[in-house]
C-alpha cells in the first residue's frame, strides 16, 4: 500500500493538463478547464487537443509531449477508445496522477481495458483515479478540476464519492446548505486509487476536520476496516452506503462494477470502526454541519429546553432511541428553573417554559443550563408562537452558541414554524449555528458527537492472538473436504471446540441402544440424544434430536424414536450412530455463527440463542 505522501500532489499540484479540452462550451473538457481557471488555481494549466485552438485565453497543446514543463495531474476526458492511448502519453510525459473522467469500463463489463490502463500506469509510476469520475476539488490548491458547479464553498468537510452524478449534486447541495469543503474526490470504478489511500491523506490534511464517504461497493474490506478504525479515532467519519437491498446491490454492481456486500455486516463493521452511518444525504449533511461547528466535548446527560410540551416529548423519545441519557436531577432542575418556568410549565427534563415564553425567557433558560454542573449538553427547542418574535431568536441562539462553545459544551437547536422561522434557520446556518427543523435530527447529531468523543478514547484493536491448535483444526476440516463434505459431524465439531480451548459437555457416540444406555449412565442424567449422519444436516426437522432424558427407559425409547423418525423422513440417509450428550445446566443460551463475507472476509455473529 502506497503512503498518503504518494498522492499529496493530487491535492496540491503545480500543473494540470486537460486531455480532451475543447473550445465547445458544451463539452466536458471545456467545462473542466473553465472551472480550473475560474476557481483561482495558481499553477500552470495546459489544455490538450490535437486540433489546436485556445480556451480561456490559454493556447492548446496538440499533444502531451508538446507541453514545456512537468505535469503533476492530467485530466483525461476523451471517448473510451482513446483513454489507453492518452494514459500512455501521460506516462511518457512523467505525469504523476491521471484523473480519468471517461466512463465505459468495468461498470459496463469492460474490465479488460480498465485492467490494461491500470497495469500500464503502475509500470510507469503513475496513479490513476477512476475511470468514471467527475474529478477532484482541493481547497488547498484552489483547484476545481471537475465538470460540476464552478462555485464551491471553502471549509473543513472532505467528501469521497463513488458516484459521479451524486457527488456533483452534493457540491451544489453544500452551497445551498452552507457547508464548506476542504476537498471532494470522485473515485468511480476504483481501478487504482480507492477510499483507503484517500483516507490516509485526509486524516493528516490540516484543512479537513470531517470526512464524508459515499460508497456503493468495497473491494478490499479488511484493509478498509484497518484504516477506518484508525482514521475515525482522529476525525469524524460519516458513511452513506447504498446497495442495502437486493435490487440496490444489483444497481450498484451495474453502476460502478462493485460488490455491495451484506448490509448487516457493513453496518456492524462501521459501528466497530467508529464510523457514523447516515441513512440519507440530508442526515449526512446534518452530521457534517454539526461536527464542523460544535465542539467535541466529554458529553454526558442532555438537558432539553422547550416552549412546547409535545415537541419536548418527541425529543425525549429521540434521546431514548439514540441512547442519549437525559439529565434527571429533579431537585437541581427545580431550583435552577423555578424563576423562568410558569406554574403550569415543568422543571422536569424536558424543561417546558411553555408557549408563552419570551425571548428573554429563552435567554435566561440557556444561561441557567450552562451553569448546571453535570449537564453534558443542551438541546433548545422552539415552536413558533404568536407571542414570540422569531426575529429575536437568531440573536439569542448566536449569543449562546458562542458562550457554550467557549465553555467546551455542545449545544444544538431545533425550530419549527412558518416562513419567518425558516428564514431564521437559514440565517443561523450561514453563521454555522447547528439548528435543525426536526428534533430527531438534532438528537441524532448530538448522540453522534457523544459517540465520536468516546470512540477517540477507545484504544485501537491489538494484534489477535494466534489460534491454538490451528494445525489440528485444519486437518479435521481437510478430512471432511476430501469426503466432499462441507460441514463437520458432531464428534468432529467437538474435537475442534476442545482444540480451541472451548469446554464442551461430555459426549459419546453409540451404535446400539445398549451402548447409548451405557454412555448415559456413565456421564449421568439428564442427557440428550442426537442423530449423526452426513445426510441429515437439520436434525430437529428430521426428528433426530431428543432432549432432557432422565433415565435408561427414556434413553431406550428416544433411541428407537430417532431411528424411526430419521428413516421415515429421509429413507436414503446413512446413519453413523447416535450421539449421547450430557445436558448442560440451565442458563443464558447464546448462538455463535461465522461466515466468510465476500467483502470483509471471516465474520463472526454472536447473539442470544434458543428456539
Amino acid at each position: 500500500m502506497s503512503s498518503h505522501l504518494d498522492i499529496s500532489t493530487l491535492f496540491n499540484p503545480r500543473s494540470v493538463a486537460v486531455i480532451g479540452a475543447s473550445s465547445d462550451p458544451a463539452k466536458i473538457g471545456s467545462r473542466i478547464v473553465h472551472n480550473i481557471v475560474s476557481g483561482g488555481f495558481m499553477g500552470r494549466v495546459y489544455p490538450v487537443n490535437p486540433k489546436g485552438g485556445t480556451l480561456a485565453g490559454i493556447p492548446f497543446s496538440r499533444k502531451m509531449e508538446d507541453i514545456d514543463g512537468p505535469v503533476d495531474v492530467a485530466v483525461i476526458a476523451v471517448p473510451a477508445p482513446g483513454v489507453l492511448g492518452a494514459v500512455k502519453d501521460c506516462c511518457g510525459k512523467g505525469v504523476r496522477h491521471a484523473l480519468i473522467i471517461t466512463s465505459g469500463f468495468s461498470e459496463v463489463g469492460n474490465r479488460t481495458e480498465e485492467a490494461a490502463i491500470t497495469l500500464h500506469a503502475r509500470k510507469h509510476g503513475m496513479r490513476v483515479l477512476g475511470p468514471n469520475i467527475f474529478g477532484v476539488y482541493s481547497a488547498a490548491a484552489s483547484l476545481n478540476a471537475t465538470f460540476g458547479p464552478s462555485k464551491i464553498r471553502r471549509g473543513s468537510v472532505a467528501i469521497v464519492s463513488q458516484s459521479g452524478a451524486l457527488g456533483l449534486a452534493m457540491i451544489g447541495k453544500t452551497m445551498m446548505e452552507n457547508i464548506g469543503l476542504s476537498a471532494i474526490v470522485s473515485v468511480g470504478n476504483k481501478a487504482d486509487l480507492n477510499e483507503v489511500e484517500l483516507l490516509e491523506y485526509l486524516v493528516e490534511d490540516p484543512n479537513t476536520e470531517v470526512i464524508l464517504l459515499y460508497m456503493e461497493g468495497i473491494r478490499d474490506g479488511p484493509t478498509l476496516v484497518k484504516t477506518l478504525s484508525r482514521v475515525a479515532r482522529s476525525k469524524p467519519v460519516i458513511a452513506i452506503k447504498s446497495g442495502r437491498s437486493r435490487r440496490g446491490a444489483m444497481a450498484a454492481a451495474s453502476h460502478t462494477g462493485s460488490l455491495a456486500g451484506a448490509d448487516e455486516v457493513f453496518d456492524a463493521i462501521m459501528r466497530q470502526c467508529g464510523v457514523i452511518r447516515a441513512e440519507s444525504i440530508g442526515e449526512a449533511f446534518d452530521l457534517c454541519r454539526t461536527f464542523a461547528s460544535v465542539p467535541i466535548a466529554p458529553g454526558g446527560p442532555l438537558l432539553i429546553i422547550t416552549n412546547g410540551g409535545g415537541i419536548g416529548v418527541l425529543s425525549a423519545d429521540a434521546c431514548e432511541k439514540h441512547g442519549l441519557p437525559l439529565f434527571d436531577d429533579t431537585a437541581v432542575l427545580g431550583e435552577a428553573f423555578a424563576g423562568v418556568t410558569p406554574d403550569f410549565g415543568s422543571t422536569r427534563n424536558p424543561i417546558d417554559i411553555t408557549g408563552g415564553a419570551t425571548p428573554r425567557d429563552y435567554d435566561v433558560a440557556l444561561e441557567t443550563a450552562l451553569k448546571i454542573p453535570g449537564v453534558g449538553g443542551v438541546l433548545a427547542l422552539y415552536c413558533e408562537t404568536a407571542v414570540f418574535d422569531s426575529k429575536a431568536l437568531a440573536g439569542i441562539l448566536k449569543k449562546h452558541s458562542s458562550l457554550y462553545y467557549q465553555a467546551g459544551k455542545p449545544v444544538a437547536f431545533s425550530a419549527l414554524g412558518g416562513e419567518s422561522t425558516e428564514r431564521t434557520i437559514e440565517e443561523l446556518r450561514k453563521a454555522r449555528i447547528p439548528v435543525f427543523s426536526d428534533v430527531y435530527s438534532a438528537v441524532f447529531c448530538l448522540s453522534a458527537l457523544d459517540r465520536h468523543f468516546n470512540e477517540r478514547k477507545r484504544p485501537l484493536p491489538g494484534t489477535p492472538e494466534p489460534v491454538v491448535g490451528l494445525e489440528v483444526i485444519n486437518r479435521i476440516c481437510e478430512k471432511a473436504l476430501k469426503k466432499e463434505r462441507f460441514f463437520l459431524l458432531a464428534d468432529e465439531n467437538a474435537e475442534v471446540l476442545r482444540t480451541a480451548g472451548i469446554r464442551c459437555p461430555p459426549a459419546g457416540i453409540s451404535t446400539s441402544i445398549g451402548e447409548a444406555v451405557h454412555l448415559a449412565e456413565g456421564m449421568g442424567y439428564p442427557v440428550a440424544l442426537k442423530v449423526i449422519s452426513k445426510d441429515v444436516i437439520h436434525k430437529s426437522d428430521a426428528g433426530g434430536v431428543v432432549l432432557t432424558l432422565e433415565n435408561r427407559n427414556e434413553v431406550m425409547d428416544a433411541h428407537e424414536a430417532i431411528m424411526r423418525n430419521v428413516t421415515t423422513h429421509q429413507p436414503e440417509a446413512v446413519i453413523r450412530g447416535i450421539e449421547v450428550v450430557k445436558m448442560a445446566p440451565s442458563g443464558l443460551e447464546m448462538i455463535v455463527a461465522a461466515r466468510r463475507d465476500p467483502v470483509f472476509g471471516p465474520t463472526i455473529m454472536i447473539g442470544l440463542g434458543g428456539i
